[in-house]
């Protein structure tokens, strides 16, 4: 690890309410990189370290599903990215998630000296986490790449109310099927993002049947830019939910380096 110590801290990080301690790593090999897996705040969490950082130590996290369609982290390991994850599985991006979400980010700032503001990578309900992370801490996020995302649970999981993931979500979030009506969520927190300066790519099938677009991303895209805020959206024509991402990730990295400033 490289150790910068707990007296150092990027702006608005608090010792007491978001470092976590050294936690010794475990060193493997993920698609011929570097992966060190490590636990903070009693959650499994791995980063993946390229053959040569880039200068700044730039990182995109990937909120949820780690390895899957991984054609954009791949090609930041290339240029010298850091890939990160935190495992907060079953907890829909809820204020607990979040919670967790600062140890993460604060204990790979400090232990490992990656840059103050990373990129965002939200996968369907990973969606749910990346931009309330960054509604939370806009000054901590270069840019959001979303993916099909999730961003009103009353979308999804909502419109299954038998489902298993709905019951979790309720639980998670503190709710009942009554008080949900009332819930302030990504939607809603679009004016904090956008005053931040938080640039968004949106990669979205047209056709998507599980997480539709004009209730999620094509909603965002609306509020965002009403709003002020930078959002570009690839709309794969007749996409489903599945495939996520892009067999050529080429617009999604061109993007990311391009408004990415960290």
């Amino acid at each position: 690890m490289v150790g910068m110590g707990l007296g150092w801290l990027p702006l608005g990080v608090s010792a007491e309410a978001d470092v976590a301690l050294p936690v010794a790593a475990q060193s493997s090999v993920w698609q011929g990189y570097e992966r060190l897996d490590f636990s903070v705040a009693g959650r499994p969490c791995l980063l993946v370290r390229p053959a040569k950082p880039a200068a700044g130590n730039p990182w995109i996290w990937r909120t949820e599903f780690f390895g899957h369609e991984p054609q954009a982290d791949l090609a930041l390991l290339a240029r010298g990215w850091h890939v990160a994850y935190m495992d907060a599985k079953n907890m829909y991006g809820a204020p607990k998630a979040m919670a967790l979400f600062g140890q993460f980010y604060a204990h790979l700032v400090v232990q490992y000296s990656l840059a103050t503001r990373p990129v965002l990578e939200g996968f369907s309900r990973g969606g749910l986490y990346a931009f309330n992370f960054a509604a939370a801490h806009p000054s901590r996020v270069a840019a959001l790449y979303l993916d099909a995302p999730v961003l009103d649970i009353r979308s999804w999981p909502g419109k299954k109310p038998e489902s298993k993931e709905w019951a979790q979500c309720l639980e998670v979030y503190g709710l009942t099927e009554a008080s949900v009506l009332t819930l302030r969520g990504p939607l809603d927190r679009v004016a904090r993002v956008a005053g931040g300066q938080v640039p968004i790519l949106a990669v979205c099938g047209d056709a998507d049947q599980v997480v539709p677009f004009a209730e999620n991303a094509g909603r965002l895209a609306e509020r965002y830019r009403a709003a002020g805020g930078t959002m570009e959206v690839i709309l794969k024509a007749g996409g489903d939910h599945h495939p996520h991402s892009l067999k050529d990730p080429a617009p999604i990295v061109d993007f990311i380096l391009k408004y990415a400033q960290f």
